[in-house]
C-alpha cells in the first residue's frame, strides 16, 4: 500500500481524505498510549493504597495514608471523611435536622464515586467515534477514486486491464486506510470499556465498606 503514490496521484478531496484518516489515527494512538499509562499507574498505586488503608491500626492512621495517596479510592476516602467532619459541624443546625448522616455521606460519596469514574472515560468518546467513523471516511474516499477513475477512462477511450486497475487499486486503499484507522481504536476502547468496568466495581465495593466505616466512626454505626 503506497499512500505517497495516492497523495501525489490524487485529487484535493481523496488528499483530506487520508489527511484526515492519518489525523485521526495520531490522535487515536496518543490516547491509547495516555490511557494505557494512566490506568497502569492508577492501578498500582489503587492496589498500593487499598490494602494499606484497611490494615491501618487506627482510624487517624487510614486517614493520614489516604492524604498522602493520590489513588481514586484514597480521594473517596478523604472526601468521606470531609463529608463527616462537615456534618458533625454542622449537625445541631439545619443540615442535621435537614438529612440524616446516612444519608449525607451516601449522597456525597455518590457524587466522588461518579466524579472519580468519570475521569476514567475520558478518551473513550474519541476512540468509539473514529472506530465508527473512519471505515465510512476511507469508503468515501474509494468511491470518490473509483468515480475519478471511471471518468478518465472514459475521457481516454481505453478501457484496457492496465488502464482500469491502477486508478481503481489506489482508490480502494482509502478503504484499507479506514479499517487500520478504525480497528487499534474499536479494540482499545473495548479494553478500556472492560477495565474501566472492573476498576468502577472495586471503586463501588471500597465506597460500600467506607461508608459503613464512616458511620461507626460518627457514632451511627452500620445502617
Amino acid at each position: 500500500m503506497d499512500l505517497s503514490l495516492v497523495l501525489h496521484s490524487g485529487d484535493p478531496i481523496l488528499q483530506s481524505v487520508f489527511a484526515l484518516l492519518v489525523l485521526m489515527s495520531v490522535v487515536s494512538w496518543v490516547v491509547i498510549i495516555a490511557r494505557s499509562r494512566l490506568l497502569w499507574v492508577m492501578k498500582r498505586h489503587q492496589q498500593g493504597f487499598m490494602s494499606s488503608f484497611w490494615e491501618a491500626s487506627d482510624w487517624q492512621e487510614a486517614l493520614n495514608l489516604a492524604a498522602k495517596h493520590q489513588a481514586p479510592a484514597a480521594k473517596l476516602a478523604r472526601a468521606g471523611a470531609e463529608s463527616l467532619r462537615h456534618y458533625r459541624a454542622h449537625e445541631g443546625g439545619g443540615l442535621g435536622k435537614a438529612v440524616s448522616l446516612d444519608d449525607y455521606l451516601v449522597r456525597n460519596l455518590r457524587t466522588k464515586l461518579s466524579q472519580e469514574t468519570a475521569k476514567m472515560e475520558r478518551g473513550l468518546t474519541w476512540l468509539a467515534t473514529t472506530g465508527s467513523v473512519a471505515p465510512f471516511i476511507g469508503l468515501f474516499g474509494t468511491v470518490w477514486g473509483i468515480y475519478h477513475a471511471l471518468v478518465g477512462i472514459a475521457t481516454s477511450g481505453s478501457a484496457s486491464l492496465s488502464t482500469v486497475a491502477a486508478p481503481i487499486g489506489e482508490a480502494l486503499v482509502a478503504t484499507a486506510a479506514g479499517l487500520a484507522v478504525a480497528i487499534p481504536a474499536v479494540i482499545a476502547y473495548n479494553a478500556f470499556i472492560r477495565t474501566n468496568r472492573r476498576f468502577a466495581q472495586e471503586l463501588d465495593g471500597f465506597t460500600h465498606d467506607l461508608h459503613a466505616q464512616l458511620l461507626t466512626e460518627g457514632g451511627h454505626g452500620v445502617r
